[in-house]
């Protein structure tokens, strides 16, 4: 019996960048932070809430590259003329990546009480219906 792999399978024509994308997945950085939520509000929206304590708007940047979603995160050092006596807060810079499916876009974003909440949502694609015609040889 002849065992095929995921996407080398004969009957899933085209299906190789579903490939690269969990492969590029798996290479993301496992590193925790932000911490954040993914939460289904209706059958096609989505939230993504990071806990961006610090962070102001303009220290944060949402763009959309070959179907990913890429959050940035970057602050200046704090003034030299301040004195931490505890630093819990963590403010360094960070790259959280969200793979999105074909039909998902981003709606919006908004940065409120630390949590930047960015809202997704998906588009079902016509359902179309074709007749190809066969010639002969």
């Amino acid at each position: 019996m002849t065992k095929f792999a995921f996407p080398s399978h004969p009957l899933l024509l085209g299906f190789e960048p579903l490939e690269r994308l969990v492969e590029r997945t798996a290479k993301a950085g496992a590193d925790g932070y932000p911490p954040f939520n993914i939460e289904l509000v209706e059958p096609s929206r989505y939230v993504i809430s990071l806990a961006v304590a610090g962070f102001k708007p303009e220290d944060l940047t949402l763009t959309l590259e070959d179907r990913q979603l890429v959050v940035r995160g970057h602050q200046a050092e704090p003034d030299a003329g301040r004195v931490f006596l505890h630093r819990g807060i963590a403010t360094r810079q960070f790259r959280r990546v969200f793979a999105l499916a074909e039909g998902v876009e981003v709606s919006g974003a908004r940065l409120d009480n630390g949590l930047l909440e960015v809202s997704l949502e998906r588009r079902e694609p016509e359902t179309v219906v074709r007749s190809i015609p066969i010639t002969r040889g």
